[in-house]
């Protein structure tokens, strides 16, 4: 493995570390501390929100990496958009439409600049005469006449969409899967290196995104040295939605690898699926939290299960789907991905008791 694959991402490790020591005593003389009390909690205020830290380091990285071409520019914008207005959200909080807003304007400044995905491989080729790739280009808006943006040139609509909600899903899912410390930091460094090795490989072969993404799962190994429970500090959705951003940005950049991102992540991901389908089943809003929490970990903690069990578990699904999905064909990927939805499924009723009787 040449040199800067290592002395990097241990530079940007080591630089995380260094920044959550000095957090540790300079948070809480700012008084950035966390409200447990909002959770019912009895337990010291923790150092919160320390995802700023990650999201800082990033830029920092990835613009010496990437340079100031008009990608870069336009992801960099956006990190800091979603960086500012997560911090602010951390601390208030603000409403759910503020951050809405703020989260598709984040994913349309990265798709205008040129971060899209252009095709998608068609899982059930020749079903029904389907093609094996899908194309999302097919439908161009001109910029020709609109001289504030015709820089960007043609804007493909459906890769727009098809790029916005997939920004939005990988932003929210592990957001929403972030009520255990640690696991954010674990399930995106799985991501991260999966990313790493899958653009180093011949189907990709991308040597500067696999170096990007190794600095990301430095930084994300840096954080989990300090959030791991019991936490030290909390990245909060600072780090939450940071991270989850990149993973998905990273994904696009990776030829939209969106299968083998969705193995990765099936885990968060299908669990918001799942319990957006039982808030919509129940008549409530699906968009609208819970104050017993519904996703797999507080099942599984009302079950009685430890937060460090809890991590175990869906860091081992995700590194055994992760590994397999570099491996696999899409239609390979595809039934992995029904299997994935099985075991999902099946969680869900071994919790569902333990659930209900706690709310």
């Amino acid at each position: 493995m040449p040199l800067p694959f290592l002395t990097i991402p241990l530079l940007a490790f080591i630089a995380c570390v260094v920044l959550h020591i000095g957090a540790l005593k300079l948070f809480p003389k700012l008084n950035l501390l966390d409200f447990p009390e909002r959770y019912g909690l009895r337990r010291k205020r923790l150092p919160y929100p320390t995802g700023i830290i990650p999201l800082l380091l990033f830029l920092l990285f990835f613009l010496s990496l990437e340079g100031w071409n008009i990608q870069a520019i336009g992801v960099s914008i956006s990190v800091v958009l979603l960086g500012i207005f997560s911090f602010l959200d951390d601390r208030l909080p603000l409403s759910a439409w503020v951050r809405l807003i703020i989260q598709v304007l984040v994913a349309i400044t990265i798709f205008a600049t040129g971060s899209r995905i252009y095709t998608i491989t068609n899982p059930l080729e020749g079903l029904l005469g389907m093609s094996e790739i899908l194309k999302l280009d097919s439908i161009v808006l001109s910029t020709d006449h609109l001289p504030l943006v015709t820089i960007l040139g043609p804007l493909p609509l459906l890769s727009g969409l098809f790029t916005i909600l997939w920004l939005g899903l990988t932003m929210n899912a592990l957001n929403w899967f972030d009520g255990i410390p640690g696991q954010v930091s674990t399930l995106s460094g799985l991501g991260l290196l999966t990313i790493g090795f899958l653009s180093m490989g011949e189907r990709v072969q991308q040597p500067q995104l696999a170096l990007m993404s190794f600095v990301l799962a430095a930084l994300s190994l840096g954080c989990l040295l300090f959030d791991f429970p019991p936490p030290r500090v909390l990245m909060g959705d600072t780090g939450s939605m940071f991270f989850g951003l990149m993973l998905g940005v990273l994904t696009i950049y990776a030829g939209g690898k969106v299968a083998t991102a969705f193995l990765v992540l099936g885990v968060p991901l299908i669990d918001s699926f799942l319990v957006v389908i039982q808030r919509i089943l129940k008549g409530k809003n699906p968009l609208k939290g819970s104050l017993h929490g519904e996703h797999l970990h507080h099942r599984l903690l009302a079950r009685g299960w430890a937060p460090r069990q809890v991590i175990l578990l869906t860091a081992s699904i995700g590194s055994l789907f992760g590994i397999t999905a570099l491996f696999l064909s899409t239609i390979e990927k595809f039934i992995a991905a029904v299997i994935l939805f099985a075991i999902m499924t099946g969680f869900l009723f071994y919790t569902r008791k333990s659930y209900g009787s706690n709310t």
